[in-house]
């Protein structure tokens, strides 16, 4: 049986089912990178301090880059019966140089030495999502400058509402993810703050150098309570937090793109490439890749609650519950990671269906609100020209018309304000072109947009 590093407190050894249970070395061995990364600035600091001779350092440093490349070329001995990725490298260590090795651990312990690894994974983890963020920004942004000319129906509770430019509704997500880059910048703040010198969550005695040891590891601050230090994962939370919003919004691009892809709209081709057919009907073209980036947001969800719900009733300071924060933030990132990867293909390789979406905003009286604003242009009550309008509107269903059908002798029958100006107006064009208040969806605002999008982009 292994000796644990605790052994000299027991009698018996750990139970076969116990050891099994409590290992996590399948989930934090891909903590690897970040728990050497953070063990050599720990002996250099160690070293530096004179906490353990400089030599004693210099070796530890040379054996923990062995171990690294000993990890990645997949020649390391990785046992369950070491529990965690930070015994494990330890105990490596140790076969390696001899018992000093085991000094490496002066002055630390696995609480904050865990509390580290993931605020430094989690650093960089942020770091490509931003990127990822920033492509399917630029994606949409040369998508919105392909089709300047493009009109389609915008919708209000799935029902069609008012003739819009096709880049202003792609615009429309572009700040929905200008939103949640803002978001990952402000999380990362929080995640990059330096925990090790913490120790179980009382501090230590040793002479320690925790700015030292933060500016090895590139941390702005260091936390300021050695409690909280250990004890916390709020830093988690609110990352998968943001991840759900930002999954959020994916579903709900990938919704529209669902619906956009069927018959009923058919406004778009998703291609070949990110569709799959069915096993019975020959026919099928599905939308199966923008599906399941809606499905996986409900994994987000889950993994937010279960992190949640992890920490709600745990006293201070570190309890061992805390070993199942990992699961579900490694999960978050691989998700989020994937979903984004593969969304910004699928848009790069979109095909637009113009005529289509000109026909369906053709139908449905989308043009009904530019009339009742003709009408408060003229001088009348915008409510009684909403009524007005609205009777122009059945009766042209009982006549099998659209509104822009009818003519003006017969519109002039409902009001005496309308003149012959109107037939100017009511058309797409038309409509698109005087919605030119700050935002809306006129293509002089588009281009506006658009440019002021470029240029911001260019500094994330």
């Amino acid at each position: 049986m292994i000796k644990k590093p605790w052994q000299g407190r027991f009698n018996k050894s750990t139970h076969e089912l116990a050891e099994k249970f409590s290992a996590s070395i399948e989930v934090d061995k891909r903590l690897f990178r970040e728990d050497i990364e953070g063990s050599i600035a720990h002996a250099k600091m160690l070293g530096k301090t004179g906490i353990i001779q400089k030599i004693e350092s210099e070796r530890i440093i040379k054996g923990l880059k062995e171990i690294q490349r000993e990890i990645e070329t997949g020649a390391f001995p990785f046992r369950e019966e070491y529990e965690d990725i930070h015994l494990n490298i330890e105990k490596r260590l140790i076969d390696k140089i001899g018992e000093v090795g085991g000094k490496l651990h002066t002055a630390r312990s696995r609480n904050d030495q865990i509390a580290l690894d993931m605020r430094l994974y989690l650093r960089g983890e942020i770091d490509e999502i931003l990127n990822l963020i920033k492509t399917l920004s630029i994606t949409l942004l040369n998508l919105a400058s392909k089709h300047l000319d493009v009109i389609m129906p915008l919708y209000t509770h799935l029902q069609r509402a008012q003739p819009v430019l096709l880049s202003h509704h792609l615009l429309a997500y572009f700040e929905m993810l200008r939103r949640e880059r803002g978001r990952f910048i402000d999380c990362r703040k929080r995640v990059n703050v330096m925990p090790l010198g913490a120790g179980a969550g009382a501090g230590t005695p040793f002479p320690i150098d925790r700015h030292y040891v933060a500016k090895l590891l590139g941390f702005p601050e260091i936390t300021k309570n050695s409690i909280d230090s250990v004890s916390d994962r709020d830093f988690i939370i609110e990352f998968v937090s943001t991840s759900s919003s930002l999954m959020m919004h994916l579903s709900r691009i990938s919704e529209e793109l669902v619906l956009w892809s069927t018959r009923e709209f058919d406004f778009v081709d998703l291609g070949d490439e990110f569709t799959t057919g069915s096993s019975i009907m020959p026919q099928k073209k599905n939308p199966d890749i923008a599906e399941l980036i809606r499905g996986k947001t409900g994994r987000v969800y889950g993994y937010l609650i279960s992190v949640l719900t992890l920490m709600k009733g745990l006293p201070l300071s570190y309890n061992r519950d805390m070993q199942e924060d990992k699961e579900p933030m490694f999960k978050t990132v691989m998700t989020v990671k994937s979903c984004l990867e593969i969304l910004i293909e699928m848009m790069r390789n979109i095909k637009f269906k113009p005529d289509n979406m000109k026909k369906a905003v053709t139908g449905g009286h989308t043009l009904a609100t530019d009339l009742a604003d003709y009408l408060a242009r003229k001088g009348v009550p915008f409510r009684q020209a909403h009524e007005i309008t609205g009777e122009i509107v059945r009766h042209a269903e009982q006549k099998g018309k659209e509104i822009f059908e009818l003519s003006i002798s017969e519109l002039k029958r409902f009001s005496t304000k309308i003149e012959e100006d109107l037939s100017e107006l009511l058309n797409l064009e038309g409509s698109v072109t005087s919605r030119k208040s700050l935002g809306g969806t006129s293509k002089q605002n588009v281009l506006k947009m658009i440019k002021e999008n470029k240029r911001e982009i260019s500094k994330w």
